[in-house]
């Protein structure tokens, strides 16, 4: 079974640092909390260790990874020519350390497995003082870099807690060692935002929304988000179908949820799936009524920076209620709620 060290006091971060840097050194995997989510990581500079993280996730080896370093020197290092582009440069005085990675040209030498075998890569440097402190850690002992998808099974929902991770790797051969620093929850929830900085038109591409608001990428770049084309590269987190429940996933709105509640206790049968003590429905709500005979309801969060802290870990409780079917109101379509309705609506496509 995974081992759980915590990190939340200075005393069990030192402790937890000091074994999940060594165990990074000598190319293992450690689960590590970030601002965004969960992450599992290994040393980006080692095919080996880099090959770890796609056989415990189930991933396939051409879906990239992200590399985490702990500053812009470290970012450099991934570089070609260990030049990163300006507009990189720019959106990372404005938004490192935090949920934000940008894709650069890669050095040629470096990195080429956790780039999915690419010739860009995507950087970050995250906003959470135990994967940073273990960054550093890590770059003391000769890691350069460490590649860190979500710590979850691949397609499934993100982990925002470390028991999420626990659960997500228990009984997965390989991984009764592995290493799960545990530092509180997320407090974004949401995977970081990823910007294509690799064009030689030298335009910043939006690739996944995340807690950033276009307005906000815009402003610090100095210049407008270019719409994505068929050339931009392949980044993480960006399948249609991803993040992803047990349970099917159904967005719909609050009046399409109300009206189908109000017949759905009088003539719903038990779903294939559910079993006879689970409610055969889950609904995932900011407006929606109470909930009727047969199934539960979960408030989602009426502000758009509280419903990505939850919406994960709400995922995770809906569909360990034993619902086979989940339906969500569909978010606003307000800016500021991109991320989260990216999220779900590749949710809703699994």
């Amino acid at each position: 079974m995974p081992r759980l060290l915590d990190a939340t006091t200075p005393e069990g971060l030192t402790v937890a640092v000091t074994e999940a840097a060594r165990r990074l050194a000598a190319g293992e995997l450690v689960a590590l909390p970030t601002e965004t989510v969960y992450g599992l990581g290994a040393r980006a500079d080692q095919a080996g260790a880099v090959a770890k993280i796609f056989a415990a996730k189930g991933r396939p080896s051409d879906h990239p990874l992200i590399v985490h370093v702990a500053d812009a020197a470290g970012a450099e290092a991934f570089a070609r020519d260990g030049a990163l582009p300006e507009v990189a440069r720019r959106l990372m005085a404005a938004f490192w350390p935090g949920p934000m990675t940008v894709i650069v040209p890669r050095r040629a030498d470096l990195a080429a497995e956790a780039a999915g075998g690419q010739d860009t890569v995507g950087l970050r440097c995250p906003d959470h003082p135990v994967a940073l402190a273990l960054l550093r850690a890590a770059a003391g002992l000769g890691v350069p870099g460490v590649a860190a998808p979500s710590a979850n099974r691949f397609g499934r929902v993100s982990p925002t807690q470390a028991a999420h991770v626990v659960s997500e790797f228990e009984g997965v051969a390989g991984q009764e060692d592995l290493l799960v620093l545990d530092g509180g929850d997320c407090e974004v929830g949401i995977e970081s935002t990823i910007i294509d900085c690799s064009r030689d038109h030298g335009r910043p591409v939006l690739l996944r929304p995340g807690r950033l608001t276009v307005a906000e990428i815009e402003a610090a770049a100095g210049q407008a988000l270019v719409a994505r084309d068929g050339s931009a590269p392949r980044a993480s987190g960006t399948l249609e179908a991803h993040y992803a429940p047990t349970a099917k996933v159904r967005l719909m709105t609050a009046a399409q949820i109300d009206a189908a509640l109000t017949v759905w206790g009088a003539t719903a049968a038990p779903l294939k799936g559910a079993t006879s003590s689970a409610p055969t429905l889950a609904v995932y709500s900011r407006s929606a009524r109470a909930a009727v005979a047969g199934t539960v309801l979960r408030r989602m969060p009426a502000d758009a920076a509280a419903a990505a802290h939850a919406l994960f870990a709400d995922l995770r409780a809906l569909d360990a209620s034993g619902a086979p079917l989940i339906w969500v109101e569909t978010p606003p379509d307000d800016a500021a709620w991109d991320g989260v309705r990216d999220r779900l609506q590749r949710a809703a496509a699994a």
